[in-house]
């Protein structure tokens, strides 16, 4: 067996076209875009779901120390 019959036999291909040209086709992707009022509105809500968390978990730890 040699170097592509092994190759094939790994890959799992039972015929043996390794030397034919598959038809692939290949899409630029677009970039993504996000307006500013979108980008402004997620960083808020990340920075207010950071500080509502933070203060949950300030009073829980409070509410657990006062045993």
């Amino acid at each position: 067996m040699t170097g592509p019959d092994y190759a094939a036999e790994a890959a799992g291909y039972e015929d043996d076209d390794l030397d034919e040209a598959d038809i692939v086709e290949w899409y630029e992707a677009r970039p993504v875009t996000v307006s500013t009022a979108v980008a402004t509105g997620s960083i808020v809500a990340a920075f207010a779901l950071g500080v509502v968390t933070t203060v949950g978990a300030v009073l829980l730890a409070r509410y657990l120390d006062e045993d």
